[in-house]
């Protein structure tokens, strides 16, 4: 059985993805991971983690895959045996001198992206290191990954759906190189997702590079100061929905959703979504179908357009802004939950009414996506509210005091 891998920024998002039915979670430590910007967690924070993550039965690997110099290395090092104590399942490494003291501290050692592995040459060596596991380069081809698979000691692990930048596996010093902020030590201002400008001189040594796509479609536009601008840098997103049983028969262990900066409620579809896809194909394989719903479900988060990165030819599509179809919108806040009735009052400063979509989130909670199919003021059924007032709403699943209320509000396409 595959596993189904889920970024988890914060304990909102924790709960949201392992309530989706997520196998594992990765999750970022103050100072050692691939995003500096997310909340991250603390390492007194780490237990808590294990402890709701063996609520689901589901494995929990922490991200430590930042270029190490000798001072970080050290403190790492240094802390291996209180994130041992935690009970987390393993590290995801990009510094393969830190597998032996991982491993010798009960913990697996999983090789990041960052380490560009791209042969089974590669991971053989990494399995006499003690290596467990080794995220795949994404510069790869489907058909690349089942041939270094088939040969691999050691489990394999793939990227399915998520931001893709321009980088070799990540590595890249744009940022650096622009704002004195090292995208490999994870705090990357992501300069590629720019519209730039693009200019150049005629001279004998100018190289115009014809492209051999057919379908080739970064588009470059020209402007009134004789100048071009384009996106290139900025390829779409990934997602590989509709490749499930595909890489399902590649012999890969792991599917990883990117994301750990993203919110909780497109860590909570993203993972739901794949879930099912997952669970459909492994319960019936020759009568395995993609629901067009799940596409739909996929568009209505945050996304930059989709590709399906190298898995079957080079992507030449440049992304855009965020193409989902809905704008997120804060409304109000949860007062209580009455579970005998299945019901929670809500405090709103947004009009409400009947089929409306809203996302309620909390520490605890998760992320909830729910429509409104039922309301009440003081025990009258109403079909909107106006803003400014506490209402009931009928909804199955338990929420708590104090969680945040956000109402989804059809994306204009001109925004």
């Amino acid at each position: 059985m595959v596993e189904l891998l889920a970024p988890a920024g914060n304990f909102i998002s924790l709960r949201a993805v392992l309530e989706n039915g997520a196998d594992a979670v990765y999750f970022g430590l103050d100072n050692f991971n691939m995003r500096a910007n997310a909340k991250n967690f603390s390492l007194d924070e780490l237990s808590e983690v294990s402890k709701i993550a063996k609520e689901y039965g589901a494995k929990t690997y922490l991200g430590t895959n930042i270029i190490l110099n000798e001072r970080l290395a050290c403190e790492l090092e240094s802390n291996l045996e209180t994130i041992s104590a935690s009970e987390i399942d393993g590290l995801i490494l990009s510094d393969i001198g830190l597998i032996e003291d991982t491993v010798s501290h009960g913990l697996e050692a999983h090789i990041s992206v960052q380490e560009n592995v791209a042969n089974s040459y590669t991971l053989k060596t990494l399995e006499k290191l003690g290596a467990k596991r080794a995220i795949l380069s994404r510069e790869l081809s489907l058909r690349e990954i089942i041939e270094i698979t088939e040969k691999s000691p050691i489990e394999t692990e793939i990227f399915i759906h998520g931001a893709i930048c321009m980088a070799i596996s990540g590595r890249c010093f744009l940022s650096y190189g622009l704002y004195g902020r090292s995208a490999n030590c994870g705090d990357c201002l992501q300069p590629c997702r720019k519209n730039w400008t693009l200019t150049y001189e005629e001279g004998e040594d100018n190289v115009i590079n014809f492209s051999e796509v057919e379908d080739e479609s970064f588009v470059i536009t020209g402007s009134d100061d004789s100048s071009y601008r384009t996106n290139f840098f900025s390829p779409k997103d990934m997602c590989m929905i509709e490749y499930i049983p595909q890489l399902m028969e590649s012999g890969v262990a792991s599917f990883k959703i990117e994301g750990r900066a993203r919110s909780p409620d497109y860590g909570a579809m993203v993972t739901g979504v794949y879930r099912e896809a997952i669970d459909s194909y492994e319960n019936d394989p020759t009568g395995y179908a993609v629901k067009d719903e799940w596409m739909d479900e996929l568009t209505s988060v945050f996304n930059r357009g989709f590709d399906t990165n190298f898995y079957f030819n080079t992507p030449f599509e440049k992304s855009e802004d965020n193409q989902s179809k809905y704008i997120k919108k804060d409304i109000g806040q949860v007062v209580n939950y009455y579970s005998k009735v299945n019901a929670a009052e809500l405090r709103i400063w947004d009009d409400l009414k009947l089929g409306d979509k809203i996302i309620i989130q909390g520490q605890t909670t998760g992320s909830i996506t729910h429509t409104i199919d039922s309301m009440q003021i003081e025990g009258v059924a109403v079909d909107d509210v106006e803003r400014g007032s506490n209402v009931a709403i009928a909804i199955p699943k338990k929420v708590r005091k104090n969680d945040f209320v956000y109402k989804l509000v059809e994306r204009n396409v001109d925004d």
